[in-house]
């Protein structure tokens, strides 16, 4: 369906049409999802916690398809290291460390790239963080959001 890009007051904008939003079950004070790939209702279905579960999940994909395992390994344990001397460390960073320290890439990937509970819970601290282009996490989080 075509929308026309009309002036709204001061503004520019577009009106869906009635029946489509009925189709999405929203009406009027309800929100609408805006990205480059289009405009559409929010998901309802998945929890947030799941949401941010698969958005941790795809973030660790990224970087496991974008580096090798020793420079993951390389950037999350000085992550660590300094993380540790600013006195920011906790339980979970320990578990890191140790699988980060093992030449095993198999149990680094699975813990990065796993749906169990265990890799859900390493992933909600993860010490590979900046290894990715700002853009590439804004366009993983807008994809997440809707």
């Amino acid at each position: 369906m075509k929308l026309v890009l009309r002036r709204i007051g001061t503004s520019l904008g577009i009106i869906v049409p009635k029946t489509v939003l009925q189709v999405w079950g929203i009406g009027e004070g309800d929100f609408l999802q805006l990205n480059e790939r289009g405009i559409r209702p929010i998901d309802k279905s998945a929890s947030s916690h799941e949401v941010l579960d698969e958005l941790k999940r795809k973030l660790a994909a990224e970087v496991a398809s974008r580096f090798t395992p020793n420079l993951i390994r390389a950037h999350s344990l000085g992550n660590l290291h300094r993380w540790q001397r600013n006195g920011v460390w906790g339980p979970v960073y320990g578990e890191w460390q140790t699988l980060l320290e093992d030449t095993n890439d198999g149990k680094l990937f699975a813990a990065m790239l796993g749906r169990d509970e265990y890799s859900n819970r390493l992933r909600q601290s993860p010490p590979y963080v900046g290894l990715l282009p700002r853009e590439v996490v804004r366009r993983l989080n807008e994809e997440a959001t809707g």
